[in-house]
């Protein structure tokens, strides 16, 4: 492809080379065409009218044959025109060499002269094919056209000379041509180089080596090229960090649940079943253990879904203000087990949304289970929703220990866990801000480390239709 962009760059710069040089050519050899032969037929126009203007008017009431010889007489020794006097038949009476002819003229300028009074021709002598310039003028008695005065000249010195700067002018053009050849092809590695080199390197990261970078020789379109792709390279290697430090946890996250449920499991198939306290200690740590995993599970099933754009919303107007009742009955409990207050501050007016039941419920469960995880014993967690003409936004903060200010701006991005020792796969914030964004709204977070943390979730509010 680059040697197909080498090889048109030098076709297309060589095509309009080539063109303008053809179309100054052409103009500069009409030109000189113009301006030789045209000053020489002026010449010879003027030549002649004046000399039968003089004739006609002086030699009134002569015949033809004794104003050619009086014309023949009075030519001047610097004439280099060919001098001829014709009769109406078109036949030479006499000529500037003193000779008489029988031949007869029947050039354009002499039937124009007979016809209208005068005439000029550029062409073939009829006789030898010289190239020649003629121009004739009428000789009149009373009126009537009695004869021809016509002045000639060979044009052959004329295109010799022309021919001359013709042929300059094409070496002059074939020069430039070449010139120009050899310029597009300049300009054309010029252009592709820099293009092969953003290619080798694309090829050097499609093969996985993302530390290579392309080098910016233009402060142009090919070098915003240039930094584009470096961009994305700096972002792989970042999104392959954070991929494998995500992989890492997630293998420990398995690794522990299953790790006490396998010992846990071993204890019990080599103890003693009849310890009552110690077997039932025992499977509750498998099903928590079991729990976790399922939620760790669900949360990779979910992801590969937004991934993928399978997830459908199944969406139907309700108050939410119902599901953040229920998940405070259900939060107060694990707050008292954990010595952390759990507030609340829900209005009585109705919360309408147009949502997804579970969805939602799958986030606000999240959001309460990450304040409870992050939240020390003797903390507080409040859960406060407001709501106003078009928008209804729900609030978790915590004052646990925070989020540092480099992982804020990453927290909720495929992939990423924080620093955080707590257990957890990284997914579950990324989740819920997918879920809210497919309902038309928007999840924030706003932290301070070692302070605490708040969401802030704003959902579209349903607007009831009234009836009647």
């Amino acid at each position: 492809m680059l040697k197909g962009i080498r090889s048109r760059l030098i076709i297309y710069i060589t095509l309009v080379l080539l063109l303008i040089v053809l179309v100054l050519e052409g103009v500069f050899i009409a030109a000189v065409h113009y301006y030789y032969l045209g000053s020489a037929m002026e010449t010879l126009n003027t030549r002649a009218t004046t000399s039968a203007t003089f004739f006609n008017k002086y030699l009134e009431g002569y015949s033809i044959n004794e104003r050619a010889r009086y014309i023949l007489e009075n030519l001047s020794p610097e004439e280099s025109s060919k001098v001829e006097v014709l009769n109406v038949e078109g036949n030479v009476i006499i000529n500037s060499f003193g000779f008489a002819s029988s031949e007869r003229v029947n050039t354009p300028d002499v039937r124009a002269a007979l016809a209208n009074g005068k005439g000029s021709y550029q062409g073939l002598t009829p006789f030898n094919g010289e190239r020649i310039l003629a121009v004739s003028i009428a000789l009149k008695e009373s009126g009537t056209n009695i004869g021809v005065l016509r002045y000639s000249v060979s044009a052959e010195p004329l295109y010799s000379v022309i021919l001359k700067i013709i042929l300059n002018a094409s070496w002059v053009g074939l020069l430039v041509i070449t010139f120009g050849f050899l310029l597009s092809v300049f300009i054309a590695k010029r252009i592709v180089g820099p293009i092969r080199q953003l290619t080798s390197v694309a090829e050097e990261m499609a093969t996985g080596n993302f530390a290579v970078r392309a080098a910016k020789q233009h402060d142009d379109e090919i070098g915003t090229l240039a930094d584009t792709l470096n961009y994305m390279a700096e972002e792989m290697v970042k999104s392959e960090k954070i991929k494998y430090d995500f992989i890492s946890s997630v293998t420990h996250e398995l690794r522990t649940p299953l790790t006490s449920i396998k010992g846990w499991g071993e204890t019990l198939l080599v103890g003693d079943l009849s310890d009552t306290e110690e077997t039932l200690q025992g499977l509750e740590v498998v099903t928590g253990e079991t729990d976790r995993l399922i939620g760790l599970v669900e949360d990779l099933l979910d992801f590969s879904k937004f991934q993928a754009g399978e997830l459908k919303l199944v969406l139907q107007p309700y108050d939410l203000r119902g599901l953040l009742e229920d998940l405070l009955l259900q939060f107060r409990y694990r707050g008292s087990t954990k010595q952390i207050r759990l507030y609340a501050d829900i209005p009585d007016e109705p919360l309408p949304v147009d949502g997804d039941f579970n969805r939602l419920k799958q986030v606000f469960v999240n959001l309460l289970d990450n304040a409870f995880k992050f939240t020390p014993a003797q903390g507080a967690i409040s859960l406060s929703a407001v709501s106003n003409e078009t928008l209804i936004i729900i609030t978790v903060a915590d004052n646990g220990e925070g989020i540092e200010e480099d992982d804020l701006a990453k927290l909720g991005t495929k992939f990423f866990k924080g620093k955080s020792r707590q257990s957890g796969s990284g997914l579950g914030l990324a989740i819920c801000k997918e879920i809210i964004e497919l309902h038309g709204g928007h999840l924030r977070i706003e932290s301070e480390f070692s302070k605490g943390t708040t969401v802030i979730v704003e959902l579209p509010r349903y607007r009831v239709q009234q009836e009647g």
